[in-house]
């Protein structure tokens, strides 16, 4: 249980690192792909049966979260501004939950 949370952990700090950059792009995107939280969490359940699987903190204070349906596949990056509006950046097909542990540093895998 303490491998997963740690495996876990190690996952949403990387996805946070790698998607931080796309915070202030979603601040300056038009807002036809923003709404409310609520409504943009209630439609992805809804529509595409997807939860939350994984969530970080980006650049100027955005949330950055992944939901994903295990079911069909689907998945939604989304990043949440300040304000409370949420803007959809990426979607896609074929999530699959990883759980690779990282090598030791200076160990190749």
């Amino acid at each position: 249980m303490a491998l997963e949370k740690t495996i876990l952990t190690v996952g949403v700090i990387l996805l946070t690192l790698s998607l931080a950059a796309i915070a202030p792009a979603a601040q300056a995107q038009d807002t036809s792909h923003c709404a409310p939280r609520e409504r943009v969490i209630d439609r992805l359940a809804s529509s595409y049966g997807e939860t939350r699987r994984a969530m970080g903190l980006g650049a100027n204070n955005a949330v950055i979260e992944v939901f994903a349906s295990t079911d069909s596949g689907s998945w939604t990056i989304t990043v949440t501004l300040p304000s409370g509006m949420t803007c959809l950046v990426a979607s896609g097909h074929a999530y699959e939950a990883m759980g690779d542990v990282l090598a030791a540093p200076g160990k190749d895998v």
